[in-house]
């Protein structure tokens, strides 16, 4: 009998999503290039299951039934056209291709247009969860060519994680590159999330000297309120696990690595020209973790503060909750502003509403807020800014005095925290009626001739002044990169 949908690539989230779908009533065939983790598989994980085996990618085609439908789950890049080249000239118009991996959604984008040229249905399904999402109920951000939707929604709404009323964290995207850049921007937020709990362990253990017991029980006790996250309860575990009955925390490396996805998202902001602060200082921040053998010999001549924060211990993480938080709605607030300008200079028309609903459950950064983000998106979908949501404006309102204490004790302390800090300046300017911008331009104009608009003229008129009385009317020119 035919199998329902072809899997191509054994690493851990394949081999998880096989047998998520298997468990969902679909016949599945799985292939890897080294024959050997096929077999391993199928007499390990798999053993039990339907799940069968192919040992070629001919051999996978031909046993789906038209139209095939088959997943990828190899490394981004080069590994996905290279599967590419043999599989497609082994396919038939109105097949499928789901792209299930970190692909950078320019990608995806040519794929959908090249295979879509053969009448190949190619889609870019960002999936994130983890090794246990995959295997349980990941939250899964499909796009590409939407012919192929209809062909593949049942089988990914199926495996996919679910929000309490049993809705799936899996919808469409849009076409394109748009599910892919929706999974770029979700690392993106992942990065400042993470970067954020850092520094909230660095000021608790080096700053308020506390056990790693006592920041456990602060996280576990955050998780049960506003902040009850996914990664605030796994920070509160890993502060519990011990190893020959000390802290394991102790003896990891601090020294972060990183994929690629979070400088993806940084770059693509740039592009953009959109204010992505505090995912690029969590990326810089890792940047600067692996920087250690330098780090160690800086800190024997370099000075600065003792690390101590003084005051009431209750007082200052209750401060800390506030700065967390809102620095928090700072962080999915640049997310959103950087999906809705590439929606709009793609044309992809993202529902922005739905994208937090996908990510409800299932995904890395599920967190309680998104309901409440959703909400928002719901209630106003032209929305400009979280920030400017009636709810979230009252919340970061209340927390700014903590907010503020926080990243001024740190500094104070010589803490570095350039996540909080940034979220902060970044609320500040985006607050501030006047930014001294009007400086930036003159400079430009006094070196570059790059010219100026003016408040007592209407938008769109540029003017150039001879500071010096020897450069004359001629202007550079005036444009915006």
């Amino acid at each position: 009998m035919p199998a329902d949908i072809g899997l191509i690539g054994l690493a851990v989230m394949g081999q998880n999503l096989a047998l998520n779908m298997h468990d969902h009533g679909f016949g599945v065939i799985v292939h890897n290039r080294t024959p050997a983790r096929t077999q391993e598989y199928l007499a390990g994980p798999a053993a039990g299951t339907t799940i069968t085996g192919a040992g070629s990618v001919a051999e996978l085609v031909s046993a789906l039934a038209p139209p095939r439908r088959i997943l990828l789950m190899v490394k981004a890049g080069p590994p996905v056209d290279a599967v590419l080249d043999e599989l497609v000239p082994l396919l038939s118009p109105g097949d499928v291709v789901v792209d299930g991996g970190n692909s950078h959604f320019r990608d995806t984008d040519r794929r959908v247009a090249a295979l879509g040229a053969s009448g190949i249905r190619f889609v870019g399904a960002g999936i994130s969860g983890g090794e246990e999402g995959a295997r349980h109920g990941p939250s899964i951000m499909p796009g590409g060519d939407p012919e192929a939707w209809p062909l593949i929604s049942h089988v990914l709404q199926s495996i996919a994680a679910k929000v309490a009323d049993g809705t799936p964290c899996c919808s469409w995207v849009g076409p394109g590159g748009a599910g892919h850049f929706v999974k770029m921007v979700h690392n993106g937020i992942e990065y400042g999330d993470i970067q954020l709990l850092a520094e909230a362990y660095h000021l608790m253990h080096a700053g308020l000297g506390m056990t790693h017991h006592e920041m456990a029980a602060v996280f576990a006790d955050w998780n049960r309120g506003r902040l009850e996250s996914y990664l605030v309860e796994i920070t509160a575990a890993v502060l519990r696990r011990r190893e020959d009955g000390e802290p394991l925390l102790e003896r990891i490396l601090d020294a972060a690595g990183q994929k690629g996805t979070g400088r993806w998202t940084v770059e693509s902001a740039l592009a953009m020209g959109q204010p992505l602060t505090l995912a690029t200082e969590a990326v810089f921040a890792r940047a600067v973790s692996a920087l250690k053998a330098e780090r160690t010999h800086a800190a024997s001549v370099l000075t600065g503060p003792v690390p101590r924060i003084r005051g009431e211990r209750s007082a200052i993480l209750a401060d800390l909750e506030q700065a967390l938080y809102a620095s928090k709605i700072v962080s999915y607030t640049q997310g959103f502003m950087l999906l809705r300008a590439a929606s709009e200079e793609f044309g992809w028309n993202i529902d922005h509403g739905g994208i937090a609903l996908l990510w409800r459950e299932g995904c890395i950064i599920r967190a309680a807020i998104l309901e409440r983000i959703r909400d928002a998106f719901g209630a106003d979908p032209d929305l400009p800014n979280l920030l400017l949501a009636a709810d979230f404006a009252a919340e970061v309102a209340a927390a700014q005095d903590g907010w503020r204490r926080t990243v001024a004790q740190a500094v104070t302390a010589g803490i570095p925290v350039p996540a909080y800090g940034s979220a902060l300046a970044f609320f500040d300017s985006y607050r501030t009626a006047r930014l001294p911008a009007n400086l930036i331009q003159a400079l430009r104009d006094y070196f570059g001739a790059h010219t100026y608009e003016r408040i007592d003229r209407p938008r769109g008129e540029f003017f150039h002044t001879d500071w010096t009385g020897e450069g004359g009317d001629v202007a550079a020119g005036a444009y915006n990169a």
